[in-house]
């Protein structure tokens, strides 16, 4: 098929041309209220997320605290001001304190919050660490990749309804569901002497309550002409499924297959590094060389890949990550201030039709935490509600010597200020947005010493909390839950939370008993 519409440099910045989230280690088994399930493998290199990286005294942390309360600081001199100041349904107010209409949340808290253990897939035992990247939840049938594959299980009971094998190993997972599929990344065949780094070529949808591989695709015109481009990730965005990478980018229609542009180099050195997707589809392309590159965010047009609206980031930005594509916000490191490895030191929110900045949000790397890794790999980031809602590094707190606390914090998307919005983990309990549940926020508080983690809902108008679920009070089962906190996106539906590994490691398994995946449950 031919390439799609060539675009390139743009003249000046700004310039214009579903479903819920599907998505140490412990030295004994766990307790567990059901039986195990049979052993599916897994792995990823992923980090965790760092928590605790700043350790503040108590003086300064009360100096941080000013105005509303909140830990940190809301401006980075005049250019922290927002270029555009918009108008549409889903910006608060100037002050940070008046939102749109409030619809609630569907999550409710069951008679008992009280949770067990559903069901706890082990990890097997390998030679080499391997990806599982990803998980997904339908009404029918929780999914999660193993080491030869992908695996359905019951939701509830946590037996097996499927196994999808794949002819090599996975290289990324989409995070968007929409009308039950999703979209994968992997290698077309196993390592062997001849060939022992196959490349991530493939990009697949799955049906996720069949177990089926519905289509798979590739691109030719890798670096050596015949071969076939590699990608390092792929989306779901509108209809589209768009697969992106250094040698450029490519997009297919999701129910058929059928390949709708192509976005390879072209003469002014663009190329699309991947793609933000969910209600719309969004490209990160980075233009110019290496050592001084440009960075683009376009909304396109999944049908042919035109672009609608662009922006160009700062100068000296260190790539971008698509936070949310509608509302479009954008997380990037300019001038590599964030030194922690987080990739974020300010956001973006930028107008979907113009291409204008609303707003920029200064988030100063020490003082919150969150993380994007790749273009739609961010972490512990929630947008919704008009709002941006972060989680505050780790910090001394006011009770014993070594205590942390942190809370989330939100800033207003139409204006970037930071509103009122406060909700605190805890004496040594981090707390963290999950998702959106209407216009209430579904948030974790980790585990602590004698008290198990917690799922809450806080009140999109009031902040007030509700628990939802509370985790047992086991040693080995918080480890657990512990080792998959950060790795992957929780999903949290209906009384029902599931945890995730990303990857599993010769190493990390060696006389350890580990986990690839972790489900509590409120239902009796």
């Amino acid at each position: 098929m031919a390439a799609g519409p060539g675009y390139g440099f743009p003249q000046a910045p700004g310039q214009a041309p579903g479903q819920p989230p599907a998505y140490g280690y412990p030295t004994a088994p766990m307790h567990q209220a059901a039986p195990q399930t049979p052993a599916p493998g897994g792995g990823l290199g992923r980090k965790l997320s760092l928590n605790a990286k700043i350790v503040l005294s108590a003086a300064v942390a009360c100096a941080l605290i000013v105005g509303a309360g909140f830990w940190y600081s809301s401006t980075k001199g005049d250019d922290a001001k927002p270029a555009a100041q918009g108008g549409s349904a889903e910006a608060g107010g100037g002050k940070g304190e008046e939102k749109g209409a409030l619809g609630g949340g569907k999550e409710k808290p069951p008679a008992d919050v009280k949770a067990r253990v559903g069901f706890q897939v082990p990890a097997p035992q390998v030679k080499e660490s391997v990806t599982i990247q990803g998980h997904w939840l339908t009404e029918k049938t929780y999914v999660k990749p193993h080491i030869d594959g992908i695996i359905g299980y019951d939701p509830d009971k946590g037996t097996k309804r499927w196994t999808l094998p794949l002819p090599g190993e996975l290289c990324w997972s989409a995070r968007h569901v929409k009308d039950g599929k999703t979209a994968i990344l992997f290698q077309d065949a196993k390592p062997t002497k001849e060939r022992k780094y196959p490349g991530c070529t493939e990009v697949g949808v799955i049906d996720l309550d069949a177990g089926k591989l519905l289509w798979t695709k590739s691109v030719e015109g890798g670096t050596s002409g015949d071969r076939k481009m590699t990608f390092d990730e792929v989306t779901v965005g509108g209809d589209a499924v768009a697969a992106g990478g250094v040698h450029g980018g490519a997009a297919w229609d999701l129910a058929s297959g059928t390949e709708r542009w192509r976005h390879q180099d072209n003469t002014e050195r663009c190329r699309d590094q991947g793609y933000g997707g969910g209600e719309a589809l969004v490209a990160v392309r980075q233009c110019g060389d290496y050592e001084s590159p440009v960075y683009l965010v376009q909304v396109l047009n999944p049908a042919d890949g035109a672009p609608t609206a662009t922006y160009t980031l700062p100068a000296g930005a260190d790539r971008a990550a698509v936070v949310s594509s509608k509302p479009l916000v954008v997380a990037s490191d300019i001038g590599d201030s964030a030194g922690d490895g987080s990739g974020i030191s300010d956001y973006f929110v930028i107008d979907e039709k113009t291409g204008k900045l609303k707003a920029k949000i200064a988030a100063d790397a020490d003082r919150f935490d969150g993380r994007c890794r790749e273009v739609e790999g961010c972490e512990k980031i929630v947008v919704g509600n008009g709002r941006l809602y972060l989680a505050t590094e780790d910090h001394q707190g006011s009770g014993e010597e070594y205590s942390r606390v942190n809370e989330i914090v939100s800033f207003d998307l139409a204006t970037g200020k930071p509103t009122s919005d406060k909700a605190e983990g805890g004496q040594n309990q981090s707390i963290h947005p999950v998702r959106m549940d209407g216009s209430n926020l579904i948030a974790y508080r980790e585990p602590a010493y004698q008290k198990g983690g917690q799922i809450i809902s806080l009140d999109g108008g009031s902040f007030k909390e509700t628990v939802l679920l509370e985790t047992p009070q086991d040693r080995n089962i918080s480890n657990a839950e512990r080792s998959l906190t950060g790795r992957a996106p929780m999903i949290y539906q209906d009384g029902r939370l599931y945890l995730s590994d990303t990857f599993i490691s010769d190493f990390a398994t060696n006389g350890e008993v580990r986990y690839t995946a972790l489900m509590f449950t409120t239902k009796k």
